[in-house]
């Protein structure tokens, strides 16, 4: 898949550097050109010499002294794909604010080609707003991320910032050559909170902006999938998504068994459990005093998704907590029939609705779990769709 492609291995300055030297390996090991171009502060960490080696092409380090007259965009036009491992919190910054101050990043700003950006920092900047302000920039203008991984750090503590492993990477790379790992796979999308009327004025609803599942739409679509998108609020949203408005949790019913035969199905809508049993057709005045407002259930959408379930459909429901988060999640996931459960608590600070960060657990049906730190919506549905893809290929 990758043989004969032209990738530009970018290296930023950190002790994760080791690591490019493995991807650096596996890139050549399948086929791959490979152009490495090292920072000035790389160059402290791992020597030239190693990429020299193990490269396709000597390593570039410098506008200036090179044979090629204007490298950054020789190598912007030719290359199939940049990747950059590690990226540092430097790198990240001035490529999202169009800085070329570097061989590398005067690269990035000088390419059509796809980008996959690795960072790698301390705890404390990955956490850091302007890094994931950066980060969301980027991944907004089409820059596919890996996002840092939990382990241990430079400094010999562990925690969030840590380079994801180069496996990940590499596939990373190839699911974007390959056109995505959801090519040609149809994925139905739900997002923001159902509105049940109480009359032409009032209704019973919830603090859900929907802004989860637009990222999960972006990123399906991002990954080469046909994404349908049942959506109660009005998001902004990419060209190639097909957009279905509804208001209603019967409206979000009807609109989603339309589309049952999608392959992957993410209910990330939060869908009224009740709703008032009698509408007014009128507005109910405040004079006759507090109206009494009789409820009865909704329709259980994700549980008949579960009870209908193909063997090669992926179904993924949505567990917003507020106490026992695992347990309860674990529950939903028994109960409902389906494949993925992704459980937040949002009582957590920046958790949850209306921010544009949260922090979730991927529970899978075999068993599997997996937390996810707090971090943009688009990141967390990159990581959704990653369980979602190895559970496809099964």
């Amino acid at each position: 898949m990758l043989a004969g492609r032209r990738i530009v291995l970018g290296v930023t300055g950190g002790i994760a550097s080791y690591k490019a030297v493995l991807l650096c390996r596996m890139l050549v090991d399948s086929g791959a050109h490979v152009i490495p171009v090292m920072t000035e502060s790389a160059q402290k960490f791992v020597g030239r010499a190693t990429f020299d080696a193990l490269a396709s092409e000597p390593v570039r380090t410098s506008i200036f002294d090179d044979v090629d007259p204007i490298p950054h965009t020789t190598l912007g036009q030719t290359a199939d794909l940049i990747v950059v491992a590690p990226a540092t919190a430097r790198c990240i910054g001035s490529y999202a604010s169009g800085i070329s101050d570097d061989l590398l990043t005067a690269t990035l700003v000088a390419t059509r080609a796809p980008v996959v950006v690795c960072p790698a920092m301390h705890t404390e900047m990955w956490e850091h707003a302007a890094i994931q302000d950066n980060l969301k920039t980027l991944v907004d203008r089409g820059v596919i991320v890996v996002p840092a991984e939990e382990g241990k750090l430079a400094g010999g503590d562990a925690g969030a910032g840590r380079l994801a492993d180069p496996e990940r990477i590499f596939e990373t790379i190839e699911s974007a050559l390959s056109g995505g790992d959801l090519q040609g796979k149809r994925v139905l999308v739900t997002a923001g909170g159902t509105r049940e009327s109480i009359d032409p004025v009032r209704y019973v609803g919830n603090r859900s902006t929907g802004k989860q599942g637009y990222a999960l739409a972006e990123a399906a679509l991002a990954r080469g999938a046909h994404v349908t998108l049942i959506s109660t609020v009005d998001l902004e949203f990419s060209a190639g998504i097909n957009l279905v408005r509804v208001e209603s949790a019967q409206q979000m019913s009807e609109a989603v068994f339309q589309r049952v035969d999608a392959d992957v199905i993410v209910m990330a809508a939060a869908v009224a459990d009740f709703r008032p049993a009698d509408v007014s057709n009128r507005k109910i005045k405040k004079d006759a005093g507090p109206p009494q407002i009789v409820l009865e259930q909704t329709q259980d959408i994700l549980s008949a998704l579960g009870a209908a379930k193909r063997p090669d459909q992926v179904i993924v429901g949505f567990a917003a907590e507020t106490e026992e988060l695992i347990s309860h999640a674990q529950e939903k996931l028994q109960r409902k029939n389906v494949d993925i459960i992704v459980a937040n608590d949002v009582s957590a600070p920046e958790v949850g609705f209306g921010h544009e960060t949260n922090e979730v657990t991927i529970l899978e049906a075999g068993g599997k779990q997996k937390h996810v730190t707090l971090r943009s919506k688009r990141q967390i549905a990159d990581e959704v769709l990653d369980a979602v893809t190895q559970m496809l290929v099964k």
